[in-house]
């Protein structure tokens, strides 16, 4: 019998990587080094990704290889249903450093990307001041990057990346280098902006409490060779305040989750061979 259904097919993911696998040549030169393996991801339009594990374990590789630097060796990466074969234009990438030119004032900086697009300095100046306002920096435009703290420069930084209009955000540790109240400022300035403007976010971490403040849900990788060890659905309120997150009993049963499992492999390892 034929039933209507009022209920829509599920939208195809905006990121997948299928069957990946990612070799390079040994440091050594002799032989090769596998960085992750059989690796199966996706990621829906507009939510948060985080990516935990310990280091060496192809987090940055993943990232790599979606923004098309890397080619997998073996499997798929695809970005709204098409295979990325080159630079994917559709990603924007943002590291520990912030990168901004020493020689050019907070506004010179955000506004490069619109220069290099060829938009009239007039309008290019306004859409950068947008931007400056937008993450919090307005009354510091004219300052140079020696000028102004940490995270004024990651907040300049993530603003000219912003410029580019990314549809994906792909962030590799970006906060790393902060101490933890301007970390903690900046995990909620992110969170509020990828909201506000429908930014879909792959974030790398070695962080628990990163990982678990920031996600919509974790990926938790083992070591080297990467795999994946489960992927932790987040179950927190989307617009959840992260100055006060600690304070929820979710949070922290979440948090606890995902510290067992990036201890697992540390402690299986122990086991093994002390027996």
């Amino acid at each position: 019998m034929h039933m209507d259904s009022d209920i829509s097919p599920p939208l195809p993911a905006l990121v997948s990587f299928a069957g990946i696998q990612k070799t390079f040549a040994a440091p050594e030169g002799d032989g090769t080094l596998v960085a992750v393996e059989g690796v199966d991801l996706t990621l829906e339009e507009g939510h948060i990704l985080t990516i935990l594990g310990p280091s060496g374990c192809g987090k940055s590789t993943l990232l790599n290889m979606l923004a098309g630097i890397y080619k997998p060796t073996r499997g798929t990466v695809t970005y709204r249903g098409a295979q990325v074969s080159g630079l994917n234009l559709r990603t924007g990438y943002m590291t520990q450093n912030d990168h901004l030119l020493p020689w050019r004032r907070i506004l010179a900086n955000v506004r490069a990307p619109y220069e290099i697009a060829g938009m009239p300095r007039r309008s290019a100046t306004a859409k950068a001041m947008e931007l400056i306002d937008l993450v919090g920096l307005t009354g510091f435009e004219n300052a140079y990057p020696t000028q102004v703290s940490g995270g004024m420069r990651k907040r300049a930084s993530l603003a000219r990346l912003l410029a580019y209009n990314p549809e994906t955000l792909l962030l590799d540790e970006p906060f790393v280098a902060l101490d933890a109240q301007l970390r903690l400022a900046m995990q909620a300035e992110l969170r509020s902006l990828a909201r506000r403007l429908g930014k879909t976010v792959l974030f790398v971490t070695h962080d628990v409490d990163e990982a678990a403040a920031l996600g919509d849900k974790c990926a938790v990788f083992t070591a080297r060779p990467g795999r994946i060890r489960q992927v932790v659905d987040i179950d927190l309120p989307a617009d959840r305040d992260l100055m006060t997150l600690r304070q929820n009993p979710d949070y922290g049963r979440i948090a606890a989750k995902l510290w067992d499992l990036v201890t697992r492999e540390s402690r299986e390892g122990r086991i093994s061979h002390e027996t």
